[in-house]
């Protein structure tokens, strides 16, 4: 596969690096003291606070150049806007893997609709310096799968070939035929998370203030109740209709855990925000208008 990866943050690092290694013919976009960094020292990695640190020699661009088999774009929900024009004269198909909650139409508008995939990438880090720190299971995982869907569920043989070369690869993809639902339900969980996160202070933080957690929980049941299509997958039906203190003590434990602290909610960049501002405005304008009161006229 002739693979090109766009947005050379942590999860583009570690998926290409996974690629590369794969066997594939794998291009990583950078631009600035990211791309000086990555053509001196290639894709650095360590697990997490390992002071082994390995060396994975991705081949970087600047810009996108002729054309490839997939485009796979990792950027912040904000950035997209950008990438979108970038890639509009560039041939190939083109799997968005990050935070988006505003469907495929708004990306099929600028590159052409028949060219959007939609997913998800199961990776986590943080960057420390230009090293790329991850837990052990994050370039290949069994537990987690890799969402990946072609917009209105189809399965197409692309879909399959994608899923069938990740695999190969040792990634854990699957084909998902509601990824559109899949991500607005990640984005419903996601923003109240990141922002009582943020406005914590951090993780633990968080974690010691359960009054700011139920808060948190409360926006969560908002965002999915207003979501135009049950959730995916089926247990986020869980932040519903479980007893309001079950799930406070549930997302306690996992804020003052590994998996929270590795996953990025520490960081307070300007990018994180902008991020979950543009996330949140994507889950409003998708959002199933609240119903009347049945007591209200129409006239009022």
């Amino acid at each position: 596969m002739n693979l090109l990866v766009y947005g050379a943050g942590v999860l583009g690092s570690l998926f290409s690096a996974h690629m590369h290694e794969a066997g594939h013919e794998v291009s990583l976009l950078a631009r600035g003291e990211r791309l000086a960094a990555l053509r001196r020292h290639g894709v650095r990695l360590a697990e997490e606070d390992s002071p082994a640190v390995r060396r994975v020699p991705v081949p970087v661009v600047e810009r996108p150049a002729g054309g490839y088999d997939l485009i796979a774009v990792l950027v912040r929900t904000h950035q997209v806007d950008a990438v979108l024009e970038s890639l509009a004269d560039v041939e190939g198909d083109v799997l968005f893997l990050l935070n988006w909650a505003a469907g495929a139409e708004p990306l099929g508008a600028v590159i052409g609709h028949e060219r959007v995939l939609l997913g998800f990438p199961t990776a986590g880090g943080t960057m420390d310096g230009d090293v790329v720190r991850h837990r052990a299971t994050s370039l290949m995982t069994r537990l987690v799968t890799m969402p990946i869907g072609e917009p209105g569920g189809r399965t197409t043989p692309r879909l399959e070939r994608i899923v069938r070369e990740f695999r190969a690869a040792g990634l854990n993809a699957k084909a998902e035929p509601r990824m559109d639902a899949w991500l607005k339900t990640h984005a419903a969980f996601e923003v109240p998370l990141g922002q009582a996160v943020h406005a914590a202070g951090g993780p633990v933080a968080l974690a010691g203030d359960p009054d700011a957690v139920r808060g948190m929980i409360r926006l969560m049941r908002q965002n999915l109740a207003a979501m135009p299509a049950p959730p995916v997958p089926r247990a986020f039906v869980a932040l519903r209709t479980l007893p309001e203190g079950l799930l406070v003590a549930v997302l306690r434990r996992f804020l003052r855990g590994p998996t929270a602290a590795h996953s990025g909610l520490n960081s307070a960049a300007p990018a994180v925000t902008a991020e979950l501002e543009r996330l949140a405005g994507q889950l409003r304008q998708a959002a199933v208008p609240p119903r009347p009161d049945r007591g209200q006229s129409r006239s009022d």
